[in-house]
C-alpha cells in the first residue's frame, strides 16, 4: 500500500428539499386549504476517524464528496425525507486544515471512533401549509430549501505514536525497529532506505507503546535537502524522541547537531520533547572508543547515552527502559517471576 499524508479534497454538504404547493382536493371536503409538506434536510459531511487507515492514499482517487440534497415536500402534509449524512474515514491522527491559508486547522481527529459533522446540509424549505394564517386561508409561497455550503480542505495525517525515531540516513533506525517491533521496515546498505514513515508495536516488560521511523535527515533538509522535513511532522506527537548516532561516523558529536539544528529549525515543539541519544552499532567498535564518543556526547550537550547494538540487540534493554518511563502508567500489572498479569484476571469471576 502506498503512503499518502497529505491530499486536497473538495465538500459539499447537501442542500434542503423545497417545500410542496399543494391544496386539498377531497371530494367530500368543502373549502379545502393547503397541505404542502416542507423539504427535508439535506445530509451532512461527516469526517469520521477509524483505526483500519493509516494512509490518505484513498483520496489521490476521489477528491470530491458530495452529500445529498433532502427530499421534495409533497401534499397531505408530508414532509420531504432528511438526506443521510455523507461519512468520510479518514486514519486517526488526521488533521482538516483550511485551503484558505493552509494554517488554520478546522479539526483534529486522534481517537479511534471520534467524529465531526464539518459542513452541514442545508434546512429544508416551507410549504404553503406553513403560509397559512387567517387573513391567507390559500398561500402559495413556499420556499425552495436552504443550500449546502461547499469548502476546499487539505487533509493532513499525523502518525500517533508514543515514541519517535530520528537520526542521519544510514544510522541503523530500520534495523532498530525491526529489532524492538513487529515492524519489517527495508534494511540496505545506502542511504534513505526508508522514503516513507513506519510504524511497529513495542512489546516490552508487559508494556505496548508504538514506534515511529521517519526518512533520515541531512544538513539543510529543512530548506529542502534530502527528502526535507515534511516527515517530520509525523513525530510532533511523540512523547519522546529516539536520536540514533552512527559510531561508524566520521563525528558522532557533529551528527547530533545536524539532526538538532533541524529540529529546531522544523519548530512544532520537537526541540523541546525529551531525547534519549543512543549510540548505535557499538558491536562494530571496541569497548574505549565506544567510551569516548559517548563523552564527546555528552560533552556536546546530551543528557545520558546509551550504546546500542540495533543489530545484536545488545544495550535495547535499557534504552527501552528509559522510554517507558515517558509513557503513561500501564493498565496491566507485572508478577515477580515476569508473567504479565491482566486486570480481568486479578479476581476470579463470581456471577453475584
Amino acid at each position: 500500500m502506498h503512503f499518502l499524508d497529505q491530499a486536497k479534497i473538495y465538500l459539499r454538504s447537501g442542500s434542503g428539499g423545497p417545500g410542496a404547493v399543494s391544496f386539498r382536493r377531497e371530494k367530500y371536503v368543502e373549502y379545502g386549504g393547503p397541505d404542502g409538506g416542507n423539504g427535508g434536510k439535506g445530509g451532512d459531511i461527516v469526517f469520521e476517524a477509524v483505526p483500519a487507515l493509516n494512509t490518505l492514499i484513498d483520496f489521490r482517487y476521489t477528491q470530491h464528496f458530495k452529500a445529498q440534497r433532502g427530499g421534495h415536500g409533497m401534499g397531505k402534509d408530508r414532509t420531504g425525507a432528511s438526506a443521510p449524512d455523507l461519512v468520510i474515514k479518514v486514519p486517526v491522527g488526521t488533521q482538516i486544515i483550511s485551503d484558505e491559508d493552509g494554517e488554520t486547522v478546522l479539526a483534529d481527529l486522534t481517537e479511534v471512533g471520534e467524529q465531526i459533522i464539518l459542513l452541514e446540509g442545508g434546512i429544508g424549505g416551507r410549504g404553503n401549509a406553513s403560509y397559512k394564517t387567517s387573513t391567507n386561508r390559500a398561500p402559495r409561497q413556499h420556499q425552495p430549501g436552504i443550500p449546502g455550503e461547499e469548502l476546499w480542505v487539505w487533509l493532513r495525517l499525523k502518525l500517533l505514536a508514543d515514541a519517535g525515531l530520528v537520526g542521519l540516513p544510514n544510522a541503523g533506525k530500520s534495523t532498530f525497529i525491526n529489532q524492538v517491533s513487529n515492524a519489517q521496515a527495508k534494511v540496505g546498505d545506502y542511504a534513505f532506505t526508508t522514503l516513507v514513515p513506519k510504524l511497529g508495536v513495542v512489546r516490552h516488560k508487559g508494556r505496548e507503546f508504538v514506534l515511529a521511523d521517519i526518512p533520515g535527515l541531512i544538513e539543510g533538509a529543512a530548506d529542502g535537502a534530502g527528502i526535507g522535513d515534511r516527515f517530520l511532522g509525523h513525530i510532533e506527537r511523540c512523547r519522546v524522541l529516539i536520536h540514533l548516532i552512527d559510531i561508524s561516523g566520521e563525528d558522532p558529536a557533529e551528527a547530533m547537531r545536524i539532526v538538532e539544528d533541524e529540529l529546531a529549525a522544523y519548530g512544532g515543539g520537537l526541540d523541546d520533547k525529551p531525547r534519549l541519544i543512543a549510540l548505535n552499532k557499538v558491536d562494530l567498535a571496541d569497548a574505549e572508543l565506544v567510551e569516548g564518543f559517548a563523552q564527546e556526547l555528552k560533552d556536546a550537550g546530551a543528557d545520558a547515552v546509551f550504546p546500542i547494538s540495533g543489530a545484536t540487540g545488545a544495550g535495547v534493554e535499557a534504552l527501552l527502559d528509559a522510554v517507558l518511563s515517558y509513557l503513561p502508567a500501564a493498565t496491566t500489572t507485572e508478577r515477580p517471576d515476569g508473567e504479565v498479569e491482566d486486570e480481568a484476571e486479578a479476581e476470579p469471576w463470581s456471577p453475584l
